[in-house]
């Protein structure tokens, strides 16, 4: 094993498997590792390397292992090597966690939905953001009425509220920010009254044929700002909602108050996302000190 059997790996992962950009990523620089330390310790058990690993927390354990077994794989169908991954330990993966983008993908997608030339694009638009600054889900958004948008008073102060149907018919009232109040407005004004065949139609967001923006439709619109931002991981509506309360709970919010805002009946099922940033804590704290 060397640098060109790597970079024969590397070739096979972009060309026949298709593999995401990330991913290739990933795979290189853990195998790159891995390379290195078999130089140092040809005869070495794999076992050995694997315990050099298990400081790691669990997802980047996964990767790890999963770009070594893929790569020893490889070589043992193409070039009839050895594959010593079956030595490796299984992982106990426990709860999935789920999936959150980086403010700067989310901003991007949000951003790449608006076209000053399409004034649908508004519509897109605010989508994106109310999914984003609300954490609602999908559901949640194509259900709400023009009703539903609200003013609410904090002492001398004016917030802008919404109301959110949850699961079971469950209400809750969650703050608009300045970015989402700015696009409802500008939506309402320049789009809504286009698309509005019936005056008496109380859905805020609005087909071509001027009744509620679907399921399917919301979805559609989602993937397409994916694709037109340029992201190679799978987007889906409710991972703005994961990426809302992660990044709350990045940014010190209180589990309590995030709760509420997401509507979980139970705080159990929002501690999920403090795994998250402990999980990138864990991580941090080990790529950046010198004695982790």
């Amino acid at each position: 094993m060397d640098t060109n059997s790597l970079q024969s790996f590397i070739d096979y992962l972009r060309v026949e498997k298709g593999a995401a950009k990330n991913t290739i990523f990933a795979y290189s620089r853990d195998l790159k590792k891995y390379l290195n330390w078999r130089l140092q310790n040809p005869d070495a058990p794999i076992i050995e390397y694997s315990n050099l690993l298990s400081n790691l927390a669990p997802s980047s354990l996964e990767r790890n292992y999963s770009a070594i077994r893929t790569f020893h794989h490889y070589l043992n169908r193409e070039f009839g090597t050895p594959d010593p991954t079956g030595d490796l330990p299984e992982i106990s993966k426990g709860r999935r966690l789920p999936k959150a983008l980086t403010v700067q993908e989310i901003t991007s997608m949000i951003e790449a939905a608006k076209d000053p030339s399409d004034p649908i694009s508004l519509r897109d638009y605010l989508l994106l953001e109310l999914l984003y600054s609300t954490g609602a889900r999908v559901s949640e958004i194509i259900g709400i009425n023009l009703s539903d948008i609200a003013a609410s008073h904090v002492g001398q102060e004016e917030i802008s509220v919404l109301k959110l149907r949850g699961k079971g018919g469950k209400e809750r009232m969650v703050p608009l920010g300045s970015f989402a109040k700015s696009a409802i407005d500008e939506y309402l004004v320049r789009t809504r009254p286009a698309l509005a065949r019936r005056r008496d139609e109380s859905a805020l967001f609005l087909n071509v044929r001027g009744t509620r923006l679907s399921r399917v439709s919301a979805w559609e619109i989602v993937k397409n700002a994916a694709s037109r931002a340029g992201l190679d991981t799978k987007v889906t509506p409710h991972i703005f909602r994961h990426s809302y309360a992660t990044h709350l709970l990045d940014g010190g919010a209180d589990i309590r108050v995030v709760q509420e805002l997401l509507g979980h009946s139970s705080v159990t099922t929002t501690q999920i996302y403090t795994l998250i940033t402990i999980d990138k804590v864990r991580e941090s704290y080990r790529l950046a000190h010198p004695r982790a």
